[in-house]
């Protein structure tokens, strides 16, 4: 290294920050990329006790520089935050995984157990993650409680091997007692797209304990979304969640409202950008006026919402008093929309909260309106038909879109009787809610549940209906409580011949008879997910179901995250 080389580098050290057990060289612009280049660096290192903190951030550090920097790591047990963002300036993409891969090893031979992985602004790619996936794994992050990769290009591959790594993580970190508890998560500018996001949902469920998820611009669509908005609902700690410039529509908007209901927790949500539209901004309304008493910040900026359902939003923060931004910019209430909610907000001493309106859109015409809501519901039907596909459910004639009746043919059709015998022949949602609120005690009635296979049967049918819409959902979760309670308490019941019948009609045993499987898992999965939490369920059964359900298997793939609800609920019998 040349002399004037040297000298700029001791410089650039002399603004090192020490203190609290940190160790920083944030923003020297070092060039780091021979063991050389590094001596400095690592003296830092290795005449630091007690390293708790060591920040990279803002250097370039090449795959020789980083094999020596990890050598002097493998001593330093007590690390706990590894602030290595935007640590490749300039770097090939091939330069970054090896490079990582050293660290990694560094922190794992070291014995550290990492609170902090800041691995932001790294434009990495998918191959990236393959670089720390092995430290991800291992009993260095078993302690994990914020991880940061913001805008490090992962897409859908890297998402998907993020999540297997969480997964695995949680999973070996619980055989050692000491589950994964991940607290924040922040994954913005990732393109991660709505696979990408569902396997990412997957791991949250299982981990269950985040409290902030930040994943703004990734390119998410309802389906993601909504996958989003289920596995949320099971981190009650959740208090930020920042999905901001993503595409919700009013199905996701939807979704992720009735998770909102659940949540006590909640501080900030960002929705800005995000095409939640009227309807959807209306039923978050509901959300917030329902309950969120610790609410903060509502953005909800960009989304085409019209006045009325402004007004909507403004009138539901009536009573949150801890609330210091409500963000409604952007959308398209006009003039007289804008005075319209200034004076309601005004109207509960929140004037303060409202932040600019600047950018309104101004009010829509009335033909406007009918073809934004046209083009909507053609692609909520789209939407429909994509995460039925993802299901596996296209068979089903019962979750098949109601077609639109003909507006020329106004004569109404008698809908034909219904009996148990109908409905077990021919299940449907429609057929199992017409027999009528006794459903559940005539099925049980007319069900010989000493006969094993019988009962499998009539479960699996009455589960093939199975809807996330309240109604069909009660009425499967009631039917099949009434079968089963029924069957499990009868004496000459078998369980274990009912579990086997049952895995081989799923198509998860084998069987020296030829038995058919049936053609969906997802309501299947579904209701077993309700069923074993009850109190007429054997839990002797629970390790069996997730031996099976944990092993790979094709049908399993398409009805991803009901598998990983059952999971998660056995894990916690």
């Amino acid at each position: 290294m040349a002399s004037e080389d040297i000298t700029k580098l001791a410089e650039s050290l002399a603004k090192t920050k020490v203190g609290g057990g940190q160790l920083s060289f944030k923003g020297q612009s070092l060039k780091l990329n021979t063991a050389e280049d590094a001596e400095e660096v690592i003296k830092q290192i290795e005449d630091f006790d007690g390293l708790e903190a060591l920040c990279l951030e803002g250097n370039t550090v090449g795959v020789e520089a980083a094999k020596v920097i990890a050598k002097a790591l493998e001593k330093k047990s007590e690390l706990k935050r590894c602030l290595w963002s935007d640590m490749f300036t300039g770097r090939v993409r091939s330069e970054i995984p090896p490079a990582l891969i050293s660290l990694g090893d560094a922190l794992i031979t070291a014995g550290a157990q990492l609170v902090e992985l800041d691995l932001s602004d790294n434009a990495f790619g998918p191959d990236g993650v393959r670089g720390f996936e092995a430290l991800l794994k291992s009993p260095a992050c078993y302690t994990l409680q914020e991880l940061k990769l913001n805008n490090c290009g992962m897409g859908i591959g890297g998402g998907k091997i993020l999540a297997a790594a969480l997964k695995e993580c949680h999973r070996k970190s619980s055989a050692q007692g000491k589950p994964l508890a991940l607290k924040i998560f922040v994954a913005g500018r990732n393109r991660l797209e709505n696979d990408g996001a569902t396997a990412l949902a997957e791991a949250f469920g299982i981990i269950g304990t985040l409290e902030e998820v930040h994943m703004p611009q990734n390119g998410i669509n309802h389906p993601g979304i909504t996958a989003l908005a289920q596995t949320f609902a099971i981190n009650p700690l959740l208090k930020v969640i920042n999905l901001n410039d993503n595409t919700f529509t009013e199905k996701g908007a939807v979704a992720m409202a009735e998770t909102l209901k659940t949540l006590r927790q909640i501080e900030v949500i960002n929705f800005g950008d995000c095409l939640v539209r009227s309807k959807g901004a209306v039923a978050i309304a509901d959300a917030v006026k329902e309950g969120l008493h610790k609410l903060k910040e509502l953005n909800l900026s960009f989304c085409e919402i019209k006045r009325d359902a402004a007004l909507t939003v403004a009138e539901a923060i009536e009573d949150k008093a801890g609330l210091e931004k409500l963000d409604l910019n952007g959308n398209c209430l006009g003039e007289e929309g804008c005075e319209q909610l200034q004076e309601i907000l005004e109207g509960f001493n929140m004037g303060a909260v409202l932040g600019s309106l600047s950018d309104d859109e101004g009010e829509e015409e009335e033909d406007e309106e009918e073809e934004e809501d046209e083009d909507e519901e053609e692609e909520e039907d789209e939407e429909e038909q994509q995460q039925l596909k993802e299901r596996g459910q296209e068979e089903q004639e019962s979750l098949t879109p109601k077609k639109r009746i003909d507006s020329q043919d106004s004569t109404p059709v008698p809908s034909p009787p219904v009996d148990v015998a109908t409905f077990l022949a021919f299940p449907s949602p429609e057929k199992l809610l017409r027999l009528g609120p006794k459903c559940s005690v005539l099925i049980a009635q007319q069900t010989d549940t000493a006969d094993v296979e019988k009962v499998v049967t009539t479960l699996l049918r009455i589960s093939s209906v199975f809807k996330d819409e309240a109604p069909v959902k009660t009425a499967v979760h009631e039917t099949t409580d009434a079968l089963m309670r029924k069957a499990f308490a009868s004496a000459t019941f078998n369980s274990d011949a009912f579990v086997t019948s049952l895995l081989v009609h799923m198509g998860l045993l084998k069987s020296e008879e030829k038995v058919k499987a049936v053609p969906s898992l997802y309501g299947i999965l579904m209701t077993l997910n309700h069923m074993v939490q009850q109190d007429y369920f054997p839990k002797s059964l629970a390790p069996v179901l997730s031996a099976f359900v944990t092993k790979p298997n094709r049908a399993l793939d398409s009805c991803s995250f009901a598998r990983h609800m059952l999971l998660q609920t056995l894990h916690q019998l």
